[in-house]
């Protein structure tokens, strides 16, 4: 069989009944597939259907209509290198549960006007350079110690460390890139074990921000940049790699790595992506490259 078809239960469900994996066997083999036997990665939260015969897309669009209405998410794709050796990250939103901006602006009074371009930004209603200025510009005189008051607020995305870490264990390199702010992405990095993070620069001085950021600014164009530097460094083609993100300055990175998973995304990512994590944590990415819980680091 050389593609699969990949349900899982989202986070926090009862789990995956059997009789929709059962439904959708029999829709795959309907279409004119060559179906496997199911193979439960885990026990009622994921499974495999290998097939053969016709196309992913066929596949997918098929589970997507059966399992309308039902918290699973679904990923049909090739299983030629489907475990992936690069791992590229968005932070906000993805590794951890909220903006960190947003969260920063709480210390000044601003939060929902800094929450309301943020949201325009993500959904690609206005460019990504000058909403993030216009934000950072609005918290001029913030002392530097809201800084670590924000991160002490910070979430982790249930999966956030086992994704990393498991991917690493299994020899991928693991990168985190995010239109935030290096102060985060430092601790993000070090708690989760990335190799690398990629994020714009606050500029301080005096013990206040400034309302400045640094001259590059990390978008769209240096999310993909990023993808395809590393993919280059590694000597691997791009459909070894799988990024993840939920904003329209993601969707580049999306689309060229060979699992670009939109999670829990904003409207215009997840019209576009092909992949969609809508209802489950970020296992969903370590289930999706074929990992069983025996494999999974916590």
């Amino acid at each position: 069989m050389d593609k699969v078809l990949t349900l899982i239960a989202g986070h926090g469900v009862d789990g995956l009944d059997s009789s929709l994996v059962f439904e959708a066997r029999g829709a795959l083999r309907a279409l004119g597939a060559e179906v496997g036997p199911a193979d439960w990665l885990s026990p009622d939260r994921a499974c495999d259907l290998p097939f053969t015969g016709i196309a992913t897309s066929e596949a997918d669009a098929m589970a997507s209509r059966i399992l309308e209405g039902w918290a699973v998410d679904v990923v049909a794709q090739p299983v030629e290198g489907r475990r992936k050796r690069l791992l590229v990250a968005d932070m906000d939103s993805t590794m951890v549960t909220g903006e960190t901006l947003d969260e920063l602006a709480d210390f000044a009074g601003i939060k929902d006007r800094i929450a309301a371009i943020t949201a325009r930004a993500m959904n690609g209603e206005i460019g990504f350079e000058a909403a993030l200025r216009e934000r950072v510009g609005l918290l001029k005189g913030l002392s530097e110690d809201c800084l670590q008051k924000t991160w002490d607020r910070i979430e982790f995305t249930p999966g956030a460390h086992s994704l990393v870490r498991t991917m690493k264990k299994h020899g991928a390199f693991a990168v985190l890139v995010s239109g935030g702010f290096g102060f985060f992405t430092s601790k993000v990095r070090d708690a989760c074990g990335f190799d690398v993070d990629i994020a714009n620069e606050l500029i301080i001085e005096g013990g206040q921000l400034t309302g400045r950021v640094g001259d590059t600014i990390i978008g769209r164009e240096a999310k993909l940049s990023t993808l395809n530097h590393y993919c280059a460094e590694l000597g691997i083609a791009p459909h070894l790699a799988v990024s993840v993100g939920d904003g329209a300055n993601d969707l580049d990175m999306l689309r060229a790595a060979g699992l670009g998973v939109a999670f829990h995304a904003k409207p215009v990512v997840a019209a576009e992506a092909r992949v969609r994590v809508d209802h489950g944590d970020l296992t969903a990415l370590i289930y999706a490259q074929g990992y069983r819980d025996d494999d999974i680091v916590g």
